[in-house]
């Protein structure tokens, strides 16, 4: 598969996070020297993820936990729910002061919204540079020209979405790779009954977000598995 390449062609679960993770370490990073890294968490709060919002509330801990030494991690927490219902938090610097706000969301049926947290990351990366957007969805009920032109603004503002989509929806997944795509960042798979595969990829984000591609290796040194598997990529790129 070619590295320029954003999207995942390969069928198989433990190729897909390999070429996730690789395409973490090729995305752009820009943080200045002594600042935190700042990373928008956004997820899809409609009635048909609510049996993963729970778990997804307290993966979201473990990406403070992984970047405390890197100079912290700001996290915005981003969701959309119900008729034309969007909300984002203030920026959190600690799972104690994030983690409160997404166990207070009640998921409620409607539409998709994800336009509008494109074009919400848009701004905020105009007012201060914004690292990484982690976007956790299963649907898309928008048109996806209109999804393309937003994903294509973040990739200049050097603003790489990373999206994690909840199931196999053809559809959806056409759409959630073109933001990928156009946005310089990753898209792949999983499903709830792998939330420990999920945390793994959240945290190696967020660790690159906070420190770039030298923490990343570093990680994946720690941990292992797919992530060891990266780094091994990366050193004979």
């Amino acid at each position: 598969m070619s590295s320029s390449r954003k999207d995942l062609q390969s069928t198989s679960t433990a190729g897909e996070v390999d070429a996730f993770l690789k395409q973490v370490a090729a995305a752009p990073k820009r943080k200045p020297e002594g600042e935190c890294g700042r990373l928008i968490f956004a997820m899809d709060a409609t009635a048909s993820r609510e049996p993963s919002w729970d778990r997804a509330a307290s993966i979201q801990a473990s990406m403070f936990q992984e970047t405390r030494d890197l100079g912290g991690l700001d996290v915005q927490l981003v969701h959309y729910r119900g008729f034309q219902e969007l909300y984002h938090s203030p920026w959190c610097s600690s799972a104690d002061t994030l983690l409160p706000r997404m166990t207070a969301v009640r998921c409620a049926a409607g539409l998709t919204q994800i336009g509008r947290v494109l074009d919400h990351a848009v701004a905020e990366a105009k007012r201060k540079h914004v690292n990484a957007l982690v976007f956790v969805g299963d649907c898309v009920e928008e048109p996806l020209d209109g999804l393309a032109g937003r994903a294509g603004r973040l990739g200049l503002l050097g603003v790489p979405a990373f999206v994690f989509q909840e199931g196999r929806d053809p559809v959806a997944e056409r759409a959630l790779k073109e933001i990928a795509r156009l946005s310089r960042g990753a898209w792949c798979p999983f499903d709830t009954s792998s939330p420990g595969a999920l945390k793994e990829l959240l945290s190696a984000v967020a660790v690159y977000a906070a420190g770039g591609r030298k923490a990343l290796a570093d990680f994946g040194k720690r941990r292992g598995g797919a992530v060891l598997r990266l780094t091994q990529q990366m050193n004979k790129a």
